[in-house]
């Protein structure tokens, strides 16, 4: 079968490999869809990032390593002790977790102690197949296809990230970025009953942002934060996501936010930043991380199956696996303004 395959930094191979078997507790997917991510941008000019350097303790895997965490499929084999049947529609959480230190056992199987993904520490979705612990495995509902079921481990991102925010209806919320996790976190903050305001920089995003549901689409500018006043009667935002992975992102998140607000960081940060403590305790305001998923996989197959997160309008191109550098990690590297989320269909 074809994979792409990552090496190093720029060393991108699309290559023929063995497919692979299903060993008892595994399941083959013969992948229909993956969607390209930041992560593997990231890897792709950085890495390697969370691709191990040394042999990973769940799956011993080291580079070269097949990418793709965001995929959907159809079971093409089953394993032994695999509850599920060749044909079935799937995507999957792509977590790979050992079920046994404390943090497993407490459900908070993204704080596994020994983490690892699907895509990074053992081969992913770029691929005509992929092998995926059952466990990990979900039904995609009848009356979703499988290209916005791609769609459904970001959203679950989202969903998680609601969750970590402890939203509750009538909050104010304001999301800073409107990305693809930025735009999936204003739908399933409005699935919450929240009024929620975006704020992003590029003019299509603000308006896409507004047609997805924004009560207002706000630029980051200096005066934001007395925009958003005014829009909220003086309160500012009870919550906040912060979704740019951005110094300035934070720092437009704190000043958006009300007293007492709750300023959820689901970006992903390479810089450190000095905290303005003085607010933060003045205002009793809270920073609340949120990392992936646990257990969001089935609230977002149902978010995006009912319409109440429309997917379809974040797919701004759809390529073959032969185009993945070309037409899929390039442009998001040399022009990021015009896309949001590239499907691949190997």
């Amino acid at each position: 079968m074809r994979a792409a395959r990552w090496y190093a930094p720029y060393d991108l191979r699309i290559e023929s490999v063995p497919e692979p078997d299903a060993a008892p507790g595994e399941v083959v997917v013969r992948v229909e869809w993956c969607g390209l991510c930041g992560t593997d941008v990231h890897e792709y000019t950085h890495g390697p990032v969370l691709i191990p350097s040394r042999p990973h303790p769940l799956t011993g895997k080291l580079p070269p390593i097949t990418l793709g965490h965001e995929f959907s499929g159809t079971v093409a084999a089953v394993g032994a002790d695999a509850a599920f049947a060749v044909g079935d529609r799937v995507t999957a959480n792509a977590c790979l977790v050992c079920h046994e230190c404390v943090w497993c056992r407490a459900g908070q199987f993204n704080l596994c102690a020994k983490l690892g993904s699907i895509g990074l520490c053992a081969d992913g979705g770029f691929a005509d197949f992929v092998r995926v612990p059952a466990y990990g495995l979900h039904r995609v509902p009848a009356n979703l296809s499988l290209e916005l079921a791609a769609l459904a481990e970001p959203t679950s991102v989202a969903v998680h990230a609601c969750r970590r925010a402890r939203l509750r209806a009538g909050e104010t919320v304001a999301v800073v970025g409107a990305g693809t996790i930025g735009l999936l976190v204003l739908q399933a903050a409005r699935a919450q009953a929240a009024t929620v305001f975006s704020i992003e920089p590029i003019a299509a995003r603000r308006h896409l942002a507004a047609a997805l549901g924004a009560h207002a689409a706000l630029d980051p500018g200096p005066g934001v934060d007395k925009e958003t006043a005014a829009a909220t009667n003086g309160r500012r935002a009870d919550v906040v996501f912060e979704c740019t992975g951005s110094l300035a992102g934070i720092d437009t998140a704190l000043r958006v936010s009300g007293k007492a607000g709750r300023v959820v960081i689901v970006g992903i940060y390479r810089e450190a930043s000095p905290a303005p403590w003085a607010r933060l305790q003045a205002h009793e305001k809270e920073i609340i991380g949120s990392s992936a998923y646990t257990d969001e996989f089935p609230a977002a197959l149902q978010l995006l199956a009912s319409g109440a997160v429309r997917g379809a309008p974040l797919i701004t191109d759809r390529i073959r696996l032969a185009e993945l550098e070309g037409r899929g990690l390039r442009p998001l590297i040399e022009e990021p303004a015009k896309h949001l989320k590239i499907l691949v269909q190997p």
